[in-house]
């Protein structure tokens, strides 16, 4: 599994002009399901993501976790972030798991952020998505279970 990690002030998901979720201050984490992810996979992820250190705390230092701010999870499923461009210029997503595995690992994973107590919002699994959001610092942060 792979995520993208973004702080934001805000942001928001639309589906066919509907707005389907949106959040305040918190994190945007965009979720690609690789084929062959395990259990293992989800549960480091959920790890690193609810715990991840990114907001800052009164000196000024990165050391509070959106459980510490009272922040909010936006999380979209993004398949794309298994392109492989390692040969030509069209990526290839061979390495994505199939759309109903990556279905199932991406519930369990708004499932467990929701356990936490973080307030989740989501987008639409499958749709023609347009997310907006406004990068507060900007802190962008790549997580990969697979490079641990």
């Amino acid at each position: 599994m792979r995520v993208v990690i973004q702080r934001v002030t805000s942001a928001s998901v639309t589906v066919a002009s509907e707005v389907v979720g949106a959040i305040a201050h918190g994190l945007l984490v965009l979720v690609g399901v690789a084929d062959g992810d395990q259990e293992e996979d989800l549960q480091y992820l959920l790890e690193k993501v609810t715990g991840l250190r990114i907001f800052e705390d009164d000196a000024g230092k990165m050391n509070l976790s959106v459980v510490d701010v009272g922040g909010a999870m936006l999380v979209v499923s993004q398949f794309t972030l298994l392109g492989d461009l390692r040969k030509g210029k069209r990526p290839s997503f061979n390495t994505a798991a199939s759309p109903d595995i990556a279905n199932d690992f991406y519930e369990q994973f708004l499932a467990a952020v929701i356990e936490r107590g973080i307030p989740v919002a989501s987008g639409r699994f499958g749709a023609n998505m347009q997310v907006s959001l406004v990068n507060d610092g900007p802190v962008t942060i790549i997580i990969d279970s697979r490079r641990r």
